[in-house]
């Protein structure tokens, strides 16, 4: 088969290379690394970088498309009339118009999980920078004070231990799995909120009726759930209001489930002993994000899945999806399975 496999600044050519190495004696493969300069808007996908017309340049007569995060476009779509089969390796492939995909009866695959160990790495590294109070102590050298002055320094930053604590995990998919099983190591409790979850039987969480209860039970609360248009802003002004004097807050999910105001009012209050957010809302005003002018805050450029293992766990697992195609098997991880079914 003819496979094209677009790279971007994120998951680059090189990264798929190695990742679809095995593919090499069998298949035709075409690596092309994109001009990410030229990013025309479209209105049919988001979260997409580069210029669909680069792509259709190269895309005749191919039968697999391989993208991260490049634009894959009605017009991209058809610019081939072999292309049968498109693998985007991501767990939500919004830069696919999946619509167009499935008029014309092609699969779209994508990579869920890929980032899931990761995403709980950094979940439980923020609870523990937090508990510890590392962004005060940090900011306190940052000030000019000396390291290693006295043996007794610490007494000003006296945190808590992970171990004895409630954790309450809003979702409970691949990453609130990963993140339980970490926090457990620690010693923790973990009570889960997850309604589209009967985890009734599971002796290594408990599940709670609502969300109200978690809030008033949990020391950490931290955000797993899928974003849809209905949990926007889950986390607003009375659901802070119903947490925990003291307790600590996490989002490594997305930005929409947080009302950032509220959380805001929350931190300046002393409701909030501190929050760590991977994911905020865009803003067009420039310098440091208003949040971060509290000193209990921990606040990272979305980079919950950027590690070297996790862009190459996604690109072995395309190239999984695409020895199965070419083997007839049944594909595992379509997106649009129903549709092409029918």
């Amino acid at each position: 088969m003819r496979i094209l496999v677009v790279g971007d600044s994120f998951v680059s050519a090189d990264v798929f290379r190695r990742g679809l190495n095995a593919l090499a004696d069998e298949h035709e493969l075409t690596f092309l690394q994109l001009d990410e300069s030229r990013t025309p808007p479209a209105l049919s996908i988001r979260e997409y970088a580069g210029d669909p017309r680069e792509i259709i340049e190269w895309i005749v007569g191919v039968e697999v498309l391989v993208v991260h995060g490049a634009p894959v476009t009605d017009e991209v779509l058809d610019a081939s009339d072999m292309l049968r089969l498109v693998c985007c390796a991501r767990g939500g492939p919004v830069n696919v118009d999946v619509a167009a995909a499935s008029e014309r009866s092609i699969p779209v695959v994508t990579t869920p999980a890929k980032n899931a160990d990761a995403v709980a790495d950094q979940t439980l590294a923020f609870m523990v920078m937090l508990a510890r109070r590392f962004p005060h102590a940090q900011r306190f050298l940052l000030e000019g004070n000396g390291v290693g002055d006295s043996a007794f320094q610490g007494a000003r930053f006296f945190g808590h231990d992970l171990g004895g604590h409630v954790l309450g995990l809003v979702g409970y998919g691949n990453v609130g799995h990963r993140v339980a099983r970490r926090a457990r190591a620690f010693e923790m409790k973990v009570i889960v909120f997850d309604p589209y979850l009967d985890l009734e039987g599971d002796e290594n969480v408990e599940q709670v009726a609502d969300l109200e209860t978690l809030l008033e039970r949990a020391h950490f609360v931290s955000l797993h759930a899928r974003a849809t248009p209905e949990n926007e802003n889950l986390l607003g002004h009375s659901a802070f209001a119903r947490m925990r004097l003291g307790s600590y807050f996490v989002n490594t999910a997305r930005e929409t489930l947080v009302d950032e105001e509220a959380l805001d009012e929350a931190l300046s209050s002393g409701r909030l002993a501190g929050a760590a957010l991977d994911v905020v809302r865009p803003r067009n005003a420039s310098g440091p994000h208003p949040l971060l002018r509290h000193e209990n805050v921990v606040l990272t450029p979305h980079i919950g899945g950027a590690t070297h293992e996790t862009l190459l766990r996604g690109a072995t697992m395309v190239a999984e999806e695409i020895k199965r195609f070419a083997a007839g098997e049944p594909l595992v991880n379509v997106i649009n399975r129903q549709a092409v079914d029918a």
